[in-house]
């Protein structure tokens, strides 16, 4: 192991002892305060700040790849990561070097011991991992020096620890019932907390809401002096087509319109995602310049989505999807019908047990011939048990097996049988991250691709 890559894994380690992702206040205070003794790195380059519940990861990067096609040096902040935490701080759509994090790590060191110091004396909790791993992204990212940073949020809008920074656009995926013991259990008190990311004078897009999130969003974009826009009536996803290794669409942004342009990515949705990036771009540039049509095709022909609907295997075929509520596993149910001709699907399903199983289960079932219940690597995941009673209580047919790696070669010899068979492992991000490891290991090298 090199001498960066060991600096960089006591980073990593130094950030897990803290109190985890889940571990969440609404205190965001404490960030800007260790931010204003670093000062504020975050204020060094523009911001397009990223929320909803669903598809704001691949927005996000969808996003970045069209701003770093415009010769821009990009940043991009997103979480959870797959594989390895560098992938949470992309620098040019690349993660950051080991001794790029290792260097910011050290860099901020005895600020947080200092603020830390100040928690404890007030009786508060020290600075956690995800507040940490924020001021540490926006440092690295002022150090590069990048241009615009793609941030997106952690969880809800006002007061994650990302929300220290101000978004010149405010970008809003779809807004659905998820966290609620964080959020709130209404799609009115979900937006409200989303909504917190509008700055004064900042451009908003949004992607369809439901009508409730909607008010909310035009109610805090007036209040903040914010000018919005809401896909199906300032902007649109005019048409959507398949094409080989992903889809050709139309899009009428806000400074121009996109016809026939290749998106490399499966599913229905992310033609949708692309179009809330292409007007997220235009609002950065300015909303009445189109962006440049080799620019376009550039940015959109780099797009990639890791975990998302991701070709894993082949012969037989196996997808990834990360998806982790009922609302990403109805859009996958949607792309596996519309994006793939396959008869039977296979599905490996392991969930996290704080998300909604029986929700996801719901979804998936009824495009699932079988479904392969396993239990993803995290203390946090749900029995596989409990998985497959929720299963047969709706009438699929399901097996239980106690790892990925059994229960992905069980699912792969099973679609071996027909070619008009497939497997999709989804229901986790732990579980995707897993799934993509296992695809890339000796063991598995035969039969898959990456």
């Amino acid at each position: 192991m090199s001498d960066d890559r060991a600096r960089a894994d006591r980073v990593y380690e130094a950030l897990l002892e803290r109190q985890g992702e889940r571990w969440v206040q609404p205190r965001v205070e404490r960030t800007r305060r260790l931010l204003e003794l670093l000062d504020d790195p975050q204020r060094t380059y523009r911001v397009i700040h990223v929320t909803g519940t669903n598809g704001k990861t691949s927005t996000s990067r969808i996003i970045e790849s069209l701003v770093r096609a415009h010769g821009l040096r990009t940043g991009l902040f997103t979480s959870p990561h797959l594989e390895r935490f560098t992938e949470r701080v992309m620098i040019d759509g690349e993660p950051i070097s080991d001794a790029g994090i290792a260097d910011a790590w050290d860099e901020i060191a005895p600020f947080v011991d200092l603020v830390d110091a100040e928690l404890a004396a007030a009786g508060d909790a020290a600075l956690t991992f995800f507040e940490l791993l924020t001021v540490l992204a926006f440092v690295a990212f002022a150090d590069a020096p990048i241009d615009v940073l793609v941030l997106e949020v952690g969880m809800g809008g006002a007061w994650d620890s990302t929300n220290t920074a101000d978004g010149d656009v405010a970008v809003f995926a779809p807004i659905d019932i998820d966290h609620v013991d964080r959020l709130g259990s209404t799609i009115t008190e979900i937006a409200g907390v989303k909504a917190g990311i509008i700055k004064d004078g900042a451009a908003v897009v949004s992607a369809r809401q439901d009508a409730a999130a909607a008010r909310v969003l035009r109610d805090a974009a007036a209040r903040h002096g914010a000018t919005i826009a809401f896909e199906g009536e300032d902007f649109r996803l005019a048409e959507q087509r398949l094409a080989v290794g992903g889809q050709l669409i139309t899009v009428q942004g806000l400074g121009g319109s996109y016809a026939d342009e290749y998106l490399p990515v499966y599913g229905g949705h992310q033609g949708f995602n692309a179009a809330l990036a292409i007007a997220a771009v235009e609002s950065l540039l300015g909303a009445q310049r189109p962006i440049a049509g080799d620019v376009l095709a550039e940015g959109l022909g780099q797009a990639t989505s890791p975990g998302r609907l991701q070709l894993v295997g082949a012969a037989p075929t196996v997808l990834v999807d990360a998806a982790h509520n009922p609302h990403g596993a109805r859009a996958l149910v949607v792309a596996l019908r519309e994006s793939f001709d396959f008869d039977e699907w296979g599905v490996v399903l392991g969930v996290l047990g704080d998300k909604d199983a029986a929700g996801i289960v719901d979804a998936l079932v009824p495009v699932a011939t079988h479904v392969f219940a396993t239990v993803p690597d995290s203390d946090r995941a749900a029995d596989a048990e409990l998985v497959a009673d929720l299963v047969e209580a709706r009438g699929g047919r399901v097996t239980v097996h106690t790892s990925l790696a059994d229960a992905a070669d069980e699912a792969r010899a099973w679609a071996a049988a027909s070619d008009r068979r497939a497997v999709v492992i989804a229901g986790s991000v732990v579980l995707a991250g897993e799934a993509l490891s296992l695809a890339e290991s000796e063991d598995w090298k035969a039969g898959w691709t990456s």
